[in-house]
């Protein structure tokens, strides 16, 4: 019986991996501190220059 239940308990564990892996990302991409003021800076950038048109 504890042979069984430890591969039940791999095959459930693997099965939940894929599932995790198949399942869609709610989790918006990591954006770095640099990136987003890189970014800051462009749009305001930006902005200036569509307020002087």
């Amino acid at each position: 019986m504890n042979r069984r239940k430890k591969i039940k308990q791999l095959l459930e564990a693997h099965a939940k991996k894929a599932n995790a892996k198949l399942a869609p990302r709610n989790k918006p991409k990591y954006i770095s501190k640099a990136d987003r003021l890189k970014l800051a800076a462009e749009s305001d950038q930006d902005s200036s220059v569509a307020c002087e048109s």
